[in-house]
């Protein structure tokens, strides 16, 4: 560093600093949360055109470790890591990552809307009547058969949703 020069002033910049981020960002990166937690879901994050904010990246990592998680129960954990939230952050912050496909929104018959972080493949749900229990299950063949309807009136179907409906393992043990 130069004489008198003082680290992120013009004559030259902070050696931590990362390009692109603003006081904010880089205190949310150097003080707020380590960097090998942000790594992934923050370059995601911008792969996707989406600002990066402490709460964003916090529902990224709770919709991550709670999948199918309902909108309540991300907010508990994003509130649990980061603190104060306001509940209307953390649908926002749904909202944006599911528009930009960073996560997926399934809505089961009778359910709240649950989110997950496995998107663009083929796999579908298992949803337990009675506990209301949800699990991923793959397609049962190699391609997309779901893909093809009868009639499409027009339409180019490029997704389709299957949810199967019955009874897990822990809720027939439990009617026994």
């Amino acid at each position: 560093m130069k004489p008198g020069a003082t680290a992120g002033s013009p004559s030259e910049p902070d050696p931590c600093r990362q390009p692109g981020l603003d006081g904010v960002q880089h205190w949310i990166h150097t003080v707020v949360m380590p960097r090998e937690d942000l790594s992934v879901p923050a370059l995601l994050l911008r792969q996707h055109g989406v600002q990066v904010t402490a709460q964003r990246l916090a529902v990224l990592r709770a919709v991550s470790r709670r999948p199918h998680g309902t909108a309540d129960e991300i907010e508990d954990l994003v509130r649990a890591e980061i603190g104060a939230v306001s509940r209307q952050a953390v649908y926002d912050a749904l909202g944006t990552l599911t528009d930009r496909g960073l996560i997926r929104r399934i809505q089961p018959a009778r359910s709240p809307a649950r989110y997950e972080d496995r998107v663009d493949d083929n796999h579908h749900h298992l949803v337990c009547r009675t506990c209301g229990v949800m699990v991923d299950v793959d397609c049962a063949v190699e391609s997309a058969p779901c893909l093809q309807v009868a009639d499409t009136h027009g339409f180019i179907v490029d997704q389709a949703e299957v949810i199967y409906w019955g009874s897990c393992p822990t809720c027939q043990q439990a009617a026994r």
